[in-house]
C-alpha cells in the first residue's frame, strides 16, 4: 500500500506504522481506529460516528409505523388482528368489528403510551447531554461548540467538576507531572477519586500554540466495551510512545481537583466505551410465560377442533335440514353448497370461539406484575435506613419466578460479609502479631481486651483505627528491620490517593477496601503515605519525610493476583516490592526463604482458619544493569501492537521471581447483621445455597461456617483440590462412594443397589442420608467444568447440603451457574455486589445486585437490588412466595372463566343449526373482559395472599410449592377448563330446561332469543362473580369494591342498553327495548340464575371443604394455626375481663416462637421442618409434597440435588 501524498516524510521511515489502508469501510467492521490531532479533513475519510447520541427509538414521523410494527411481533396481536380481519368478511362474521376492535385498539394504545413516554424521555435526555457545551480547539482557537459537533482528532480542553465529552487522550493539564483526578460514578458507580497520567512527551504541551501544532497520530484497538483496558500508541516527532488505559478519559467522568486538562478525541458518540457498555441485557422469561405459551398454543388447537366439529355439523344440518328450506332460509350469493357453507362456517367458530385466549389476559399479566413490582419497591422492611436505600425491583417480568427458587449463587466478600477491611493480624519474619495474651498466656477474647494500642507518637495516625497487641507498635519503636521493611511496603506498594484538606488531615482514596485497610495501617504504625507524583511517592517514615523515586507498577489484576512496584531510595538502592494471594506469591520466592515460608504458610492458615483474608508480602533488591535491561523489555512489550497484555505479563513474571519473604496480613471482613438467620431460613425452604468466592479455602470455609451453611452436625465436609482431572475426578468418585456407603440401605426394604437399577442416579442421591458439604477450589473446579467431568461434578454437588467454591474467576462463576441451569430443572438466583459479579447475575434466571462498598456495576446488571443479603430472605418468602401464588390464582382463575364464558357458544351451535349465532348480546361480548370481570381478578392477582408475612417467614416450608410448580402447571391448567366446561354445560342446559316450559307471569310464553341471553350472561356474571370471592384468600375494600361494583355494573349497563333513551338514539344497535326489565322481572328467572348458581357453585365447594379436612395444604395448617390463636386470645381476653387473676396464659403461641427461634440461631438441625404444627394436626402433610418432588426427581434427564427432608407436621 503506498504511503498518502500528505503523509510527512517521518511517517514513511520505520517508526511509522505497517498499514495506511482505510481500515473502516463503510461496509464492515473498523479492525483499529486511527486518530490525527487538529486534522479533521483526515480524520472525516475513515467515516467515524459523530459524538452525537440517540438513545431513543422514535420520531414524530416513524413512531407509529415503528412502534405498531414492534407490537405486532407479538403473536398475540397478530392474532387478533388476524380475528379482526376475520371480523370484516361480511360472509363469515356473526359478531361486530368493534367487539374484536375496542379492545385490541385499547391494548395497542396503552402500550404505544408507554413506550411514547419511555421515549420523550429518552429524547429529552439525549438533547440535554448533547447540547452540552465544549471548549474546543479549532484553528488554534478554543471555541465553545455543542457536544454533538465534536470530532475525533478534535483536541477538548476541560475543566474542574466538567464531564468528560468523548473518550479522550490525556495530553496535558495543570496539574504536576501531566496528572489529572477523575471519578468514575456514571461508568463503574465508584466515587472514590482515581487518577490519569499524560505520558511525558505530551504533558509538556499546556500552551494553546503548542496544542494548535500537535500533529500526532493515534493508533489504537477498534471500539469495545472494555472499561478497564486500552491499548494503543501514539506516533509523533519520529517516535512511537505506548498508550494504555492510565492515559484515557472515558466519557462519563467528571474531572476532580483538577483546574484544566486537555485531551485528544479517539472515540466519539456510540463509539465511546459507556455506549458500548449501554447494550441491552439478554431479556429473561419466566417458567409461568413458557407455560402459557405452551398452553396459548393448546388452546389454539383446542379452538380449531371446536370449529372443525362445528363445521362438520353445519355442513351435515345444511345438507339434511337446511336445503329443505331454502325458501325461508336461502344461502348467501356466495354460498352454493353444504361443504362450502360449512368452511364458511368454520371461521365464524374461530371469531365467535376465540374469546378463550382474549387479549386482556397479557395486559392484566403486565399490570398484576407491575403491582407486584411497586410493593417491592414500597416494601419499608427492606429499606436500609444507615444508606438510604430502599429495594429496588430493577425489571417487572420475574417477580413469581422469586417463589420458584432452588439454588442462589452467592458472592462472599460485601455479599455475606461487610466488605468494610479491619487490619487485624500480620505475621512478620515468623512473628505473628495481633492476638493478645492475659497473664496465664490465655489468648484473651475481645471482650476481655485491655484498651487498644495507643498511637498518639504517631500525629499523622487515623484516629479510628485499632489494634490490640502493643508488641508490633514496640517492635516498630525499637526499629527492628524486618518490621520497618514490612510496612515499609504496604505504604509503598499501592495505588491509593492522598487528599490533605487540611495540615495533618488526611484521606485516603482507595481503589478496594483491602488496599484502604492496609495502607491506613502503615500510616497508624509510622510509615505514613503522604503525596505521589507519577515518578515519586512520598512516605514519611518515624517523622522523617522521604521520598522514593517509582520506576515502575506492575498493576493488579484477576490473572496474576497480585502487584508490584519498583522504586529507588534516596541513596539509589533498587527495589521491588509485592503484595499477593499466597497461592500465588508463595511459589515464587527464593528457595532461602523455605524455613520463614513454613512459619507463614502455618500462620496463614491460622488466620485463614478465623475467616480473615490473608496477602503474602515479598520483596527483591534489583542491580541497576538487570534492571535498565529489564525496563527496555517491558518497554518493547508496552509498545507491541498486538499481544500487548500477554507480552508484558510475561515480562512481569521475569522479575517477580526469586523474592525474598517478609511476612503477612491478614485483614478482617465481618459478616453482615442476619446472615445466619437467613441462611438457615433459605435451607429450611429447601433453597441449596452455594457460595463462588475468590477467598482461599480456609477464609471461606471459615465463613461457611461462621454463617451457618457448615455446621459440626453434618456427616461429612467433602474437600475438592486437585490438581490434574484424574485427581479431581477420584475425589468427586470417592466423596460420592462415600455418599452411597452411608445411605447403603434406604428404607422400606430395598437395598441401595436395588434403588438404583430401578431408577435413575438421580433418584438415589434424593435418598442419600446425612448432611453433606462439598468445597472446591478454582483450579479443581476448572477441571471439573469440562465436558466430560460436569455431570460428575454436578451430581456430587447437588447431593450436598451447601457447595463452596473458592479461589473461583468471574466466568467460573457464570459457568458454574450456567451448569445447573443447564441440566437442572431448577430457578436459579445469583446475589453479588461486584464488578466481578456481573457475568454470574446476567447468567442465572435471577440476578440479584448489593449495593454495597465496590460500586454498583452489580446492581446496574441486575434484576432486583438492596443493600443488605438478609432482605433476600423477605424477597423470597414473602414477595417472592406471593408473586407466584397470586399470579398462579390469576391464570386458573382467568382461564377458567373465559372457558365456561366462550363454551357456551359450542353448546348453543347444536341448537341453532350451527348457523354461528351468537348466544349473548355482542355489547356483552365486547365488554366481558375488560369491565365486568376484568377489575375483580386484576384485585385478586394485586392483593391476595394465603396467610399474612410473618407466617410466610415463620414456616419457611410453605415455600416448596413454589419450587415444585405446584400451583400452576399442566394438571392444574386442565382442571381450571374443565371446571370452566362444567359451568358452561350447566349455564346452557339449566336455562335451556326451564325455558323450554316456563311461562311469563300473564301465562304467555317465556322462551325468546333476547331473554335466553339476559339470563345466561345474568348467570354467567354472577356465578364467576360468586367464584372469585371463594377463590379470594385475602379481602380487602379494594377487593369489595371491585367485585361488588362489577355486578352492579353489569345491571346498570344492562338496563341502559335495553332502555328507551338508547333506542331513540341508535334503533338500528338496540333494537330490544325493555327486554332486560321484564326479563328480570320474571320470578321464573331468577330462579332459573338461583339454581345455576348453586349447582356450579356446590361443587366447588363441596371439593374444598373434604380437601381441608382430609388433606390439607400446608398453609390450610398454618391458617388453622392462625384461628386457634386468635380464639386463645379472645379467651384470656374473657378470663381477664371476669377477673380470674389466677388463670394461666396458654403458652403454645411463645413457646413454639421461642423453639423456632432457637432452631434458626442453632443451625444444628435443619433438617427439621418448620412446621412445628404438631399441636394442631393429626395427619402429615408432607406426603403430596414428597411424592410429587419424588416425580419430580425421576422424570428429570439430568442430576438432580441433594437429600430433600420429609415434612414433619
Amino acid at each position: 500500500m503506498t504511503v498518502p501524498k500528505e503523509m510527512p516524510e517521518k511517517w514513511a521511515r520505520a517508526g511509522a506504522p505497517p498499514s495506511w489502508s482505510r481500515k473502516k469501510p463503510s461496509w464492515g467492521t473498523e479492525e483499529e481506529r486511527r486518530a490525527r490531532a487538529n486534522d479533521r479533513e483526515y480524520n472525516e475519510r475513515f467515516q467515524y460516528a459523530s459524538n452525537c447520541i440517540k438513545t431513543s427509538k422514535y420520531n414524530i414521523l416513524t413512531f407509529l409505523p415503528v412502534n405498531l410494527f414492534e407490537q405486532f411481533q407479538e403473536v398475540a396481536n397478530t392474532y387478533f388482528l388476524f380475528l379482526l380481519i376475520l371480523q370484516l368478511i361480511p360472509q363469515i362474521s356473526s359478531l361486530s368489528w368493534f367487539t374484536t376492535i375496542v379492545p385490541l385498539v385499547l391494548v395497542l394504545t396503552i402500550t404505544a403510551v408507554k413506550d411514547a413516554t419511555d421515549d420523550y424521555f429518552r429524547h429529552k435526555s439525549d438533547n440535554q447531554v448533547n447540547n452540552r457545551q465544549s471548549q474546543v480547539l479549532i484553528n488554534g482557537i478554543l471555541q465553545q461548540e455543542q457536544w454533538m459537533n465534536v470530532c475525533v482528532g478534535d483536541i477538548i480542553k476541560l475543566e474542574n467538576n466538567q464531564f468528560v465529552a468523548a473518550d479522550l487522550l490525556l495530553l496535558s493539564s495543570s496539574e504536576p507531572h501531566g496528572l489529572c483526578y477523575i471519578e468514575t460514578a456514571e461508568l463503574d458507580g465508584e466515587t472514590n477519586t482515581k487518577v490519569r497520567q499524560a505520558i511525558p512527551v505530551t504533558s509538556e504541551l499546556g500552551d494553546i500554540s503548542k496544542l494548535a501544532k500537535f500533529d500526532g497520530e493515534v493508533i489504537c484497538e477498534p471500539p469495545n466495551n472494555k472499561l478497564d483496558k486500552f491499548s494503543g500508541t501514539l506516533y509523533w516527532k519520529e517516535s512511537k510512545f505506548p498508550l494504555s488505559n492510565q492515559n484515557m478519559l472515558l466519557r462519563g467522568c467528571v474531572l476532580r481537583n483538577t483546574e484544566w486538562c486537555f485531551g485528544l478525541v479517539i472515540f466519539a458518540g456510540p463509539d465511546t466505551k459507556l455506549m458500548q457498555n449501554s447494550g441491552r441485557t439478554k431479556f429473561k422469561r419466566t417458567s409461568i410465560d413458557r407455560l402459557m405459551n405452551t398452553l396459548v398454543l393448546w388452546i389454539f388447537g383446542f379452538l380449531v377442533c371446536m370449529g372443525v366439529i362445528l363445521a362438520i355439523g353445519n355442513a351435515i344440518w345444511e345438507h339434511e335440514v337446511g336445503t329443505r328450506f331454502q325458501v325461508y332460509l336461502p344461502w348467501d350469493e356466495a354460498v352454493d353448497s353444504a361443504f362450502f357453507s360449512g368452511f364458511l362456517s368454520f371461521w365464524s367458530y374461530i371469531i365467535i370461539l376465540n374469546t378463550v385466549v382474549p387479549i386482556s389476559l397479557y395486559v392484566s399479566v403486565e399490570v398484576i406484575r407491575l403491582g407486584h413490582s411497586y410493593f417491592i419497591n414500597w416494601d419499608k422492611k427492606m429499606f436500609c435506613v444507615k444508606k438510604r436505600t430502599p429495594a429496588e425491583a430493577r425489571t417487572t417480568t420475574l417477580n413469581e419466578e422469586l417463589g420458584q427458587v432452588e439454588y442462589i449463587f452467592s458472592d462472599k466478600t460485601g455479599t455475606l460479609t461487610q466488605n468494610i477491611m479491619v487490619f487485624n493480624k500480620c505475621s512478620i519474619n515468623g512473628h505473628s502479631y495481633g492476638d493478645v495474651f492475659d497473664v496465664l498466656g490465655h489468648k484473651a477474647e475481645l471482650g476481655e481486651r485491655p484498651e487498644p494500642v495507643n498511637f498518639s507518637f504517631n500525629p499523622l495516625a487515623d484516629k479510628k483505627f485499632l489494634f490490640w497487641d502493643p508488641t508490633l507498635l514496640e517492635a516498630v519503636k525499637m526499629g527492628d528491620p524486618h518490621t520497618h521493611e514490612f510496612f515499609r511496603l504496604l505504604s509503598l506498594c499501592h495505588t491509593v490517593m492522598s487528599e490533605e484538606k487540611n495540615e495533618g488531615e488526611l484521606y485516603y482514596k482507595a481503589q478496594s477496601p483491602d488496599e484502604g485497610a492496609l495502607v491506613t495501617a502503615a500510616r497508624n504504625f509510622g510509615f505514613v503515605f503522604r503525596s505521589r507524583t507519577p515518578k515519586t511517592i512520598t512516605v514519611h517514615e518515624m517523622g522523617t519525610a522521604i521520598t522514593y523515586q517509582l520506576l515502575a507498577i506492575l498493576d493488579f489484576n484477576n490473572i496474576r493476583k497480585r502487584m508490584s512496584v519498583i522504586v529507588r531510595n534516596p541513596e539509589g538502592k533498587i527495589r521491588l516490592y509485592c503484595k499477593g494471594a499466597d497461592t500465588i506469591l508463595l511459589d515464587r520466592l527464593h528457595h532461602s526463604t523455605q524455613e520463614l515460608l513454613n512459619t507463614t504458610a502455618d500462620h496463614l492458615n491460622e488466620y485463614a482458619g478465623e475467616g480473615l483474608r490473608t496477602l503474602v508480602l515479598a520483596y527483591k533488591d534489583l542491580d541497576e544493569e538487570y534492571y535498565e535491561e529489564w525496563a527496555e523489555r517491558r518497554l518493547q512489550a508496552s509498545l507491541a501492537q498486538d499481544s500487548r497484555e500477554d507480552r508484558l505479563a510475561s515480562v512481569y513474571e521475569e522479575v517477580e521471581s526469586d523474592m525474598m519473604l517478609l511476612g503477612a496480613t491478614a485483614i478482617e471482613d465481618k459478616l453482615q447483621q442476619g446472615v445466619p438467620e437467613t441462611i438457615a431460613l433459605l435451607t429450611l425452604a429447601n433453597i441449596k445455597i452455594w457460595v463462588l468466592t475468590g477467598d482461599k479455602q480456609e477464609t471461606a470455609v471459615n465463613i461457611g461456617y461462621s454463617c451457618k451453611m457448615l455446621t459440626d452436625d453434618m456427616t461429612e465436609v467433602f474437600i475438592v483440590t486437585g490438581h490434574t482431572v484424574l485427581e479431581v475426578r477420584e475425589e468427586l468418585r470417592k466423596a460420592r462412594e462415600k455418599m452411597m456407603d452411608s445411605s447403603r440401605t434406604v428404607g422400606n426394604g430395598f437395598t441401595y443397589q436395588e434403588k438404583l437399577s430401578s431408577s435413575k442416579l438421580t433418584s438415589v442421591l434424593e435418598a442419600v442420608a446425612g448432611e453433606y458439604a462439598l468445597v472446591i477450589n478454582g483450579h479443581s473446579l476448572a477441571h471439573a467444568l469440562e465436558a466430560d467431568m460436569e455431570l460428575e461434578f454436578l451430581e456430587t454437588a447437588c447431593a450436598c447440603k451447601a457447595v463452596i467454591c473458592c479461589r473461583v474467576t468471574p466466568l467460573q462463576k457464570a459457568q458454574v451457574v450456567e451448569l445447573v441451569k443447564k441440566y437442572k430443572k431448577a430457578v436459579t438466583l445469583a446475589i453479588g455486589d461486584g464488578a466481578n459479579d456481573v457475568s454470574m447475575i446476567k447468567t442465572a434466571h435471577i440476578g440479584v445486585g448489593i449495593s454495597g462498598q465496590e460500586g454498583i456495576q452489580a446492581v446496574l446488571a441486575s434484576d432486583y437490588s438492596f443493600s443488605q443479603f438478609k432482605f433476600l430472605q423477605r424477597l423470597l418468602l414473602v414477595h417472592g412466595r406471593w408473586s407466584y401464588l397470586r399470579m398462579c390464582k390469576f391464570l386458573c382463575y382467568f382461564f377458567y372463566k373465559n372457558f365456561a364464558f366462550t363454551m357456551v357458544h359450542f353448546w348453543f351451535g347444536f341448537f341453532c343449526g350451527f348457523s354461528a349465532q351468537t348466544v349473548y348480546d355482542q355489547y356483552f361480548i365486547t365488554l366481558y373482559n375488560i369491565v365486568y370481570t376484568s377489575l375483580p381478578v386484576l384485585a385478586m392477582g394485586v392483593f391476595d395472599q394465603d396467610v399474612p408475612e410473618q407466617r410466610s417467614m415463620e414456616y419457611p416450608k410453605l415455600y416448596e410449592p413454589g419450587q415444585l410448580n405446584l400451583l400452576f402447571n399442566k394438571r392444574e391448567f386442565f382442571i381450571c377448563i374443565a371446571q370452566g366446561i362444567y359451568t358452561s354445560v350447566l349455564m346452557f342446559f339449566i336455562p335451556y330446561g326451564v325455558f323450554a316450559e316456563a311461562t311469563r307471569d300473564d301465562g304467555t310464553q317465556l322462551a325468546d332469543y333476547q331473554s335466553f341471553a339476559v339470563t345466561v350472561a345474568t348467570s354467567l356474571v354472577i356465578v364467576v362473580s360468586v367464584q372469585i370471592g371463594l377463590d379470594t384468600g385475602y379481602w380487602t375494600a379494594i377487593n369489595h369494591f371491585f367485585i361488588w361494583g362489577s355486578l352492579a355494573v353489569y345491571f346498570a349497563i344492562l338496563f341502559a342498553m335495553h332502555s328507551n333513551g338508547l333506542f331513540d338514539m341508535f334503533p338500528n344497535q338496540f333494537r330490544f327495548v325493555g327486554n332486560a326489565q321484564n326479563t328480570l322481572a320474571q320470578p321464573t328467572v331468577w330462579l332459573t340464575i338461583v339454581l345455576t348458581t348453586v349447582v356450579c357453585i356446590m361443587p366447588v365447594v363441596a371439593f374444598r371443604f373434604l380437601k381441608l379436612n382430609l388433606k390439607p395444604d400446608l398453609s390450610d395448617t398454618v391458617r388453622y394455626t392462625q384461628l386457634v390463636r386468635k380464639k386463645q386470645k379472645a379467651q384470656h381476653r374473657c378470663m381477664r375481663r371476669v377477673g380470674r387473676t389466677g388463670s394461666r396464659r396458654s403458652g403454645y403461641a411463645f413457646s413454639h416462637q421461642e423453639g423456632f427461634g432457637e432452631l434458626i440461631m442453632s443451625g444444628k438441625n435443619m433438617r427439621l421442618s418448620s412446621l412445628a404444627l404438631s399441636g394442631f394436626t393429626t395427619r402429615s402433610s408432607s406426603s403430596w409434597i414428597e411424592s410429587l418432588r419424588r416425580k419430580k426427581s425421576d422424570s428429570a434427564s439430568s442430576p438432580s440435588g441433594g437429600a430433600d427432608k420429609p415434612l414433619k407436621g
